[in-house]
């Protein structure tokens, strides 16, 4: 039986910042980077009409909804999970159950190969995005029992930094199979310009993610606690965990600058994950940009984050989390601008749209370490529910996202043009700053 390490142990802090390795793979390569593509080349590209549910849908908005259909199963899921997951002591027994159910999922995306089979790649889907969202919410709630409140910014920012440089390794790897699929055996011949990849090229990068993700993640579960508040569940697990999380919920009530930090979140997070997972649908269809570019564009995207969330996470030792925070999100609302601005008939759209993704790392990487470890920050030292506080967490990203991916499709279906969906994102980062700016200062959060 392997020893149990104690909070703020180094080996503890690496194997839980080692999940971040494991599961970043699936919001690069399968969120952000080359499943949009090859759900854009399997259902016909831009403004193509797909069939779905006996429905007639325009195949970027279909996918737009599948997402927001998939964080509002989280949404409602997590909070009643989480609380019984901290009733019974087992939240890693949960972050298990998810990583597997998103794991298996995405290597599930293999038999999407053809437009008939439209119904599996928009269920696995949703199961996949389930199943990594699901497990960050457990995930995330380690980090109180892993670190001391002081290390929280330093912690949160290790972790990102190891999902960045693995799902990095991976990509590039995933790259030279789209690339140059003859050395793999997939074609006999170098691609000429033009021709695409065949589909078994994408089919194995799905599965070369889940087999990633779920072998990965083994070496964070075989150290993290496991009930290290030793609590022993009696009957009515579910009707007491319902009664963890309502005492909670009005733990957080009465701290009205958790709720403020919420609200922030809330209304930062709509905007920036809905970039994420609609940034390579926005250049491949509004700025017509070849597909490599788009992942390389992709992959610049992650390195810079690398930088931005150790740069950022020294900046706010020195001025605080809440204006560092604010930097970051006025980065944000420029990115926004510039993306509108963008010409798409230009020759260089190609070096502008590099320089975007460029200033979009920057803060991304930040802007996500710096969200977790304040909020992390604001939980009382000596609550047991830390699960059930990060469930609020999580359901505020997630309803977030929600009304972020819906917007965007809606404005979408109105407008016809991806740069007034993302000019609409710009309003939330913009009711964001203004929020943040009403938080007061905390013990911990300056």
């Amino acid at each position: 039986m392997s020893k149990t390490l104690q909070k703020g142990d180094k080996k503890l802090i690496k194997a839980w910042a080692f999940y971040d390795w494991a599961n970043s793979v699936y919001p690069l390569v399968i969120t952000t980077a080359v499943f949009p593509l090859f759900y854009g080349m399997i259902t016909g590209g831009k403004d193509a009409t797909v069939s779905f549910l006996g429905t007639h849908w325009n195949n970027t908005v279909l996918y737009s909804y599948t997402l927001s259909f998939s964080f509002l199963v989280v949404a409602i899921l997590s909070p009643m999970l989480s609380s019984i997951a901290d009733y019974m002591g087992n939240k890693k027994r949960f972050m298990q159950f998810f990583c597997l159910l998103g794991s298996l999922s995405v290597m599930s995306l293999y038999f999407f190969d053809s437009i008939d089979r439209l119904w599996v790649g928009v269920t696995f889907s949703i199961l996949a995005s389930i199943g990594f969202w699901g497990s960050l919410v457990f995930y995330n709630a380690f980090l109180t029992e892993v670190a001391y409140p002081e290390d929280h910014d330093k912690v949160s920012a290790k972790g990102f930094i190891h999902g960045y440089v693995g799902s990095v390794i991976l990509l590039v790897f995933i790259i030279t199979m789209i690339q140059f699929p003859q050395w793999y055996g997939f074609v006999d011949h170098a691609l000429v310009a033009g021709e695409k990849p065949p589909i078994k090229v994408f089919q194995y990068a799905f599965v070369l993610v889940g087999i990633w993700w779920l072998g990965f993640a083994q070496y964070t579960f075989s150290k993290l606690p496991n009930n290290s508040f030793k609590r022993k569940p009696e009957r009515d697990v579910i009707f007491k965990g319902f009664r963890e999380l309502k005492k909670v919920f009005n733990d957080v009530v009465k701290q009205p600058v958790i709720a403020v930090f919420l609200l922030t979140f809330f209304l930062i997070s709509a905007g920036i994950q809905t970039i994420i997972v609609l940034a390579s649908k926005f250049g491949d269809e509004e700025l017509g940009l070849p597909t490599m570019n788009l992942i390389v564009t992709i992959l610049l995207i992650q390195l810079v984050a690398i930088v931005g969330a150790y740069l950022f996470s020294n900046i706010s030792k020195k001025i605080g989390n809440i204006k560092t925070l604010k930097i970051t999100i006025a980065i944000w609302v420029l990115v926004c601008f510039i993306a509108y601005l963008l010409p798409g008939e230009s020759p260089n759209v190609d070096i502008y749209f590099y320089a975007l993704g460029a200033l979009l790392g920057l803060v991304l990487g930040a802007t996500q370490t710096l969200a977790r470890s304040t909020y992390s920050k604001l939980i009382p030292e000596d609550t047991f529910d830390n699960a059930t506080y990060f469930s609020f967490y999580d359901v505020t990203e997630k309803l977030a996202i929600v009304i972020g991916t819906l917007s965007f499709g809606f404005a979408l279906s109105i407008t016809g043009s991806m740069r007034t969906s993302v000019l609409v994102l710009a309003f939330f980062f913009i009711g964001g700053f203004v929020v943040l700016s009403f938080m007061k200062k905390t013990k911990y959060v300056k």
